[in-house]
């Protein structure tokens, strides 16, 4: 310990080192249940490159090994510690170096919170898409370690389309640099796709160059009330087979409505079975929810409620941004799942999460991003309650078999961490497994890169 402690001050100001055990704890794990942290070495907080890079050098020199972190508001336990390990933590990178509204890119470094950049980018008439429920505090970086996604996915596609490069600092300390910044480049193998969404386990991630769009008109919104899951399931089918691009297309079950309405008493219908929210930013989104609108009825809807302007559609969104939260509310911890599969199988997707609810006599609701097939499974559990805590983690794992069964993936947008390497083995399969371990030990044959995450 003192030695790796008198290693890491050569290269770095006393302020970027963090060795108090109470302060430390604090770093040791991100919101995930049900997975180990260990207790870290040291805590480095550094904010230049070379930092980073001396802290790799020392760390392959001593072979101790080392956690990237972002803002730690990841759900799959991939930022957790490992005992005597080297957290580096980047959010004091947090540099937007460049804005260029001529190629349409941003250069930022990885402590960049996702909202100050979406913020920044719209003083100039740009707009990053990819939006998480936490962009008011997780980080670029966090968000190309898991891959992240959002509300906005349906129209505008997920983290790894915004990444064109990025610099990478290896575990040897090597500086790597990976992709373009031209709006096209095709030369050799797609390095920047593979770091995305590789949760810190091939390098550290010092400054990305993100591509950005034209900022969109003002988005309308519309509520449309489902008498059931199949029925809210076959709306979804029928927007997306008729051409339609919504911004959003976003779906609440019962359970979650009800939670909501308790949190913010907002008055929505808790005699449905499913609330879809259908959004616009097109230049005639009043024509596309009309059109919409009647999808909805034909498809069962009960009940269409098109917002005339921004300020009702910001109401009717006020209630699925809720409801992750009004979730957790119910008991005093969840397990938040993030399985993707099939539009067509949306509906069974909801049917047998709620027959494992049924079956554990456990609170599940389930928000989702309904236009891409993402559900975001939600079980509450008291952790103190041995017993709920047993069918919470048993429920968990019969959502994921179910979304596999349907052809669906374990991680829509969350990515697996510590919470579903066992699954991840499940999911690509002896063949897969082999090749992605390949391709670990090329870029850290030590494994200090996070260890123990992914498999």
């Amino acid at each position: 310990m003192s030695r790796l402690i008198e290693r890491l001050r050569g290269g770095l100001p006393d302020e970027a080192l963090v060795t108090d055990p109470d302060v430390t704890a604090g770093y040791a794990h991100d919101h995930a249940s049900f997975c180990p942290a260990g207790t870290p070495a040291v805590v480095v907080l550094p904010r230049t490159v070379e930092q980073v890079r001396h802290v790799m050098r020392t760390a392959t020199e001593l072979r101790v090994p080392v956690v990237p972190q972002g803002g730690r508001s990841g759900l799959s336990g991939a930022a957790n510690a490992t005992d005597g390990c080297i957290v580096l933590s980047l959010v004091k990178m947090d540099r937007i170096l460049e804005i260029d509204p001529v190629e349409r890119t941003a250069v930022v470094e990885p402590g960049v919170i996702n909202a100050v950049l979406s913020r920044a980018v719209a003083e100039k008439g740009l707009y990053y898409p990819p939006d998480p429920s936490s962009w008011e505090m997780c980080t670029i970086g966090g968000n190309i370690g898991t891959g992240a996604g959002g509300l906005c996915c349906v129209k505008y596609g997920v983290t790894a389309e915004y990444v064109l490069g990025l610099d990478v600092v290896l575990a040897d300390g090597r500086l790597l640099r990976t992709g373009r910044s031209t709006a096209k480049g095709v030369a050799g193998y797609d390095l920047t796709r593979l770091f995305v969404g590789s949760e810190g386990s091939l390098g550290i991630v010092v400054r990305a160059v993100l591509a950005l769009k034209p900022h969109p008109p003002r988005q309308l919104v519309l509520a449309a009330e489902f008498p059931s899951a199949a029925a809210a399931g076959d709306a979804v089918c029928r927007i997306m087979a008729d051409g339609h691009t919504p911004a959003l297309l976003e779906l609440m079950d019962r359970t979650t409505l009800r939670a909501v309405n308790k949190l913010a008493n907002m008055g929505l219908p808790e005699s449905t079975e499913a609330l879809l929210l259908a959004g616009f930013d097109t230049p005639d989104p009043a024509a596309d929810l009309a059109a919409v609108a009647a999808l909805c009825a034909a498809a069962g809807a009960t009940e269409v409620v098109p917002a005339s302007d921004a300020a009702e559609s910001e109401l009717l969104l006020k209630a699925r941004r809720l409801a992750i939260h009004a979730l957790e509310s119910i008991r005093s911890a969840t397990m938040i799942d993030d399985v993707c599969v099939p539009r067509a199988r949306l509906a069974d997707m909801l049917e047998g999460t709620a027959a494992v609810a049924a079956k554990h006599d456990l609170v599940i609701g389930v928000c989702a991003h309904a236009g891409d097939g993402n559900t975001h499974p939600v079980v509450c559990f008291d952790p103190r309650d041995a017993d709920e805590s047993r069918r919470a983690l048993a429920s968990f794992d019969e959502i994921m078999a179910l979304g596999l069964e349907l052809g669906g993936t374990i991680t829509g947008e969350h990515g697996v961490g510590v919470l579903k390497k066992e699954w991840l083995a499940r999911e690509i399969g002896p063949v897969g497994l082999e090749l992605q371990r390949g391709i670990k030990e090329l870029f850290d044959p030590l494994g200090l890169l996070n260890p123990g995450k992914l498999f």
